[in-house]
């Protein structure tokens, strides 16, 4: 048993190395990682030199600096792989960001987050940052919004206490009365809209993905700058097309429910 718990510990150890490298700094110093994870430095300088070995760190040889390594991109290569949405929406989701020249992501709800499986950006909406894997908050999101439809008003306060709802900008929704206005005008149109709710100068139209069982599994968005989304003018459009793609993969899925049932107005 004693064993048992030394093993346990020294992955969980282990685990929390890894996960100082999730802070935003791509670069860490032994004593940055110590200080990320309360273990002593002698500790971490050991477990960054073993997963330096299993290639899931690297050290800079000039600078000293250590960085993930390419051992954690296999794992999530074969994790996306293996995850039914992703391989039902890639090949959409890419054709799509690159017929519009906007963004298209496609997440899922992990906790009290969305989690981007996958996104692609095309001309109009370039980013210097991959958003796979990265996490968003729900209630500020097209995508996160369309997730939240999965879930009772009830559930929704227990996953999402007012006092977590914090603003991003002074268009972010951050009561649940307001909330529940919004799910309530999602689900008669059938698609989400976010402009600068999460970040000034961006957009996004999104809708949910559901499962054999009708169930709101995923949720897919194009996105992109305002000047290039033109959510004005060509919102319907937008709407329609986002609409189209999510009945599309969710049929990948195995759904037969009412797909395209949500009528977008052409005012």
């Amino acid at each position: 048993m004693a064993s048992d718990q030394s093993n346990n510990q020294s992955v969980e150890r282990a685990i929390s190395v890894l996960r100082a490298f999730l802070t935003g700094r791509p670069e860490l110093r032994v004593s940055d990682v110590a200080k990320a994870t309360g273990l002593g430095t002698s500790t971490a300088s050991r477990l960054l030199a073993t997963l330096e070995t299993l290639e899931f760190v690297e050290r800079d040889p000039i600078s000293g600096l250590y960085r993930l390594g390419t051992a954690p991109i296999t794992l999530g290569g074969v994790a996306l792989n293996q995850n039914p949405v992703h391989r039902e929406a890639r090949q959409v989701a890419q054709e799509l960001a690159a017929s519009l020249g906007l963004g298209v992501n496609v997440a899922v709800r992990q906790g009290d987050s969305l989690f981007y499986l996958l996104n692609f950006e095309g001309r109009l909406a370039p980013r210097p940052f991959v958003l796979t894997g990265q996490r968003k908050p729900l209630y500020a999101t097209g995508i996160g919004k369309c997730l939240l439809l999965a879930l009772s008003g009830e559930e929704r306060r227990a996953l999402l206490p007012e006092e977590t709802m914090q603003p991003f900008t002074a268009h972010t929704i951050t009561t649940h009365a307001r909330l529940d206005e919004e799910l309530a005008a999602v689900l008669s149109r059938g698609y989400a809209k976010e402009i600068e709710e999460l970040a000034f100068g961006r957009a996004c139209v999104a809708a949910p993905i559901r499962d054999r069982s009708g169930a709101v599994v995923a949720a897919i968005s194009i996105s992109g700058p305002l000047s290039a989304i033109d959510l004005a003018a060509r919102e319907s459009e937008l709407a329609s097309t986002v609409i189209e793609t999510a009945d599309s993969v969710s049929i990948g899925l195995g759904y037969v429910g009412p797909v395209s049932a949500f009528a977008v107005s052409a005012s």
